[in-house]
């Protein structure tokens, strides 16, 4: 069975071969031991209550149980910008207007906004490629949803995610280079790893100081902001699947947009359901797919199973719940199609 758990502590090596698959452009995952060893502390901490606000965050990986092959990770933010900064770009509105003249013009403006701080964040999605089939994305991206609706005391009102932007045949930002290279005079890579560790005192140092208007960027900048990378469309559908939306906001490297929403209106949120669980043989009859989780913080594990809620109660096959570490009698999180009665 596929299933996504909280990360452990032997896991590292696995992550250290899992990262070195990424390449360019995830600069949360890298195939630093020293790196991902703190990231699983951090990740321990917080389960354990220990973490202070502003570093509380959560980590995941997948993991194929019949095999033990570790084959994505993924992770959550509890608040973001409460030490440092959460800086991106508010796309605004501009009008001017000339009654003499007859002259009226709307343009729009980029300008630096922290309006996400506080908000929990996903990120760090990473699936290999020899598992990008059948769903598996789907289940690797979801599990975090599944994780806030039921742990929900442990994030705030809101939730973003932000996306890569649109980089051209070259591999190069046309965005970056029309306005962060002139400011930052670093190529691309080494702002956005910089950033990503924590490093931004010089975002604030050099970042432009007055609004940039879209319309006097070249024409290739100008139709990438809000523009999502080809690679990340999948996950930009699974998030508005979700209930997640561009609520124009854009990131201040690549202009790649930002998809946020109220945390109650997810559809995870909404419409999955505690219910106990059985051990046996499912009813060929009851068809359907479920997205299934146990109820333990420190060894949470989610996957799918066949078969949906019937007379409320969701059945496991052995198999299934031997690797979701749950028991005849526990309960079990439920996201599936139309529930039975």
């Amino acid at each position: 069975m596929i299933v996504v758990r909280v990360v452990q502590t032997g896991d590292v090596d696995a992550l250290v071969a899992l990262a070195g698959e990424t390449g360019p452009g995830l600069t949360t995952f890298k195939p630093d031991r020293d790196a991902l060893m703190a990231r699983i502390a951090r990740t321990r901490r917080t389960l354990a209550g220990h973490a202070a606000p502003h570093e509380a965050g959560y980590f995941f990986v997948m993991e194929d149980t019949a095999t033990g092959d570790v084959a994505g990770v993924c992770g959550i933010e509890t608040a973001v910008g409460l030490q440092q900064p959460f800086y991106n770009y508010r796309v605004s509105t501009v009008v001017h207007a000339s009654q003499d003249l007859g002259i009226w013009t709307r343009m729009r403006a980029l300008n630096i906004s922290h309006d996400l701080t506080g908000y929990a964040e996903v990120c760090s999605l990473f699936l290999s490629p020899r598992f990008r089939t059948g769903g598996i994305g789907g289940l690797l991206s979801r599990s975090r949803f599944m994780f806030i609706a039921q742990f929900r005391d442990r994030f705030p009102e809101r939730i973003c995610a932000e996306l890569r932007g649109h980089f051209d045949e070259s591999g190069t930002s046309p965005f970056w280079r029309a306005v962060g290279s002139h400011f930052y005079q670093i190529d691309f890579n080494a702002a956005d790893y910089l950033s990503s560790h924590g490093r931004k005192a010089f975002l604030a140092e050099l970042m432009p100081r007055h609004p940039v208007y879209v319309e006097l960027l070249p024409d290739e900048a100008q139709a990438c902001v809000g523009l999502t990378h080809a690679d990340t469309i999948p996950a930009r559908r699974m998030l508005e699947a979700e209930g997640l939306r561009y609520e124009n906001h854009v990131d201040i490297f690549d202009a790649g947009p930002v998809l946020e929403c109220h945390i109650a209106d997810l559809r995870t949120v909404r419409e999955s359901r505690v219910v106990p669980v059985e051990i046996g043989e499912r009813d060929a009859a009851d068809g359907g797919r479920s997205l299934v989780s146990n109820t333990s913080l420190s060894d949470f594990r989610v996957g799918f199973a066949e078969g949906v809620v019937h007379d409320g109660v969701f059945t496991l096959n052995a198999q299934e719940a031997l690797a979701l570490n749950v028991a005849a009698g526990d309960e079990v999180r439920v996201l599936g199609g139309a529930q039975k009665h």
